[in-house]
């Protein structure tokens, strides 16, 4: 892997298929007393969803900080399709081919759930219209031919056409997390971060949003790899094709979902019975 990444460097115009889209290894954060990472290594293949799970206080929502930039680990390595991404920050990763989605949807109530598309894919293919569109919003209602195309992709891709010019302020929950997807899908990155994308979520709009996430991942437009934060540990078994387990801030068991299921210490800690989410009370992600 090549390292000393240059500030303001775009990704590889070319990636080879063995390069992972996202690596990190030894990443350890303390803060204070506290251990909240410990030598944590993992890597997500092109074209994959890998799932992150673990109970309450395992470290991951520290672990995404760090791989998405808004933390500084204190020791370990991030890598973006190869290039080291360490000391970069969430605004270059991004344009490095990072994206990531909230625990809370982040949208502007004033926007519409077209306008959130159109907004995003110029912040990263025409940053020149940026402040012609803060000037005068209605510049994001007549994109380029190239421009609406894509966008229009994207909103038939997540099945959210028929609320395309619907206000996002309206939007019930399970949308407004679709939206999300939307938007950081197009900035054409390699990687996303969901951080725990079916939270609140009910059973219908959980398996939708799985749908959708099955269906970006087998895009041949997308080419796009997932890693997922999430309680349900159910789905994340039937969604992905790798599972990483935390303990308390160390990584305990990687491997396939059927692996993970047949992994005792993983079985008994985690999972109890297969269908049940993780939980500890009384303690909180770090």
């Amino acid at each position: 892997m090549s390292t000393g990444m240059v500030a303001g460097a775009a990704r590889p115009a070319t990636t080879p298929s063995d390069v992972p889209a996202l690596a990190a290894t030894g990443i350890t954060v303390q803060f204070g007393g506290l251990l909240a990472l410990s030598d944590v290594s993992l890597e997500v293949p092109p074209g994959t969803i890998v799932g992150l799970v673990g109970p309450n206080g395992a470290g991951k929502s520290t672990l995404f900080a760090v791989l998405s930039g808004l933390l500084r680990a204190d020791a370990g390595l991030v890598y973006l399709h190869g290039v080291d991404v360490t000391n970069a920050s969430p605004q270059l990763r991004a344009r490095h081919g990072m994206a990531r989605t909230f625990q809370q949807p982040e949208l502007f109530m004033g926007l519409n759930v077209r306008e959130h598309v159109v907004l995003a894919h110029r912040v990263r293919f025409s940053r020149q219209r940026l402040w012609r569109d803060m000037l005068d919003p209605r510049t994001l209602r007549a994109p380029p031919r190239a421009e609406y195309e894509r966008v229009d992709a994207l909103l038939e891709l997540l099945d959210l056409t028929h609320v395309a010019r619907a206000p996002v302020g309206g939007l019930p929950l399970g949308t407004s997390r679709l939206v999300e997807v939307a938007r950081a899908l197009a900035t054409r990155p390699d990687i996303v971060l969901l951080d725990e994308p079916l939270s609140g979520l009910d059973t219908r709009e959980s398996e939708n949003l799985a749908s959708v996430f099955r269906k970006v991942v087998d895009s041949d437009d997308q080419q796009v790899s997932l890693l997922m934060v999430e309680h349900d540990v159910a789905t994340v078994l039937a969604l992905s094709s790798r599972i990483l387990v935390l303990d308390f801030g160390q990584l305990i068991a990687s491997g396939t979902p059927e692996e993970i299921r047949s992994n005792p210490s993983v079985r008994s800690a985690y999972l109890g019975d297969e269908d049940t989410t993780v939980e500890r009370n009384g303690q909180r992600n770090p």
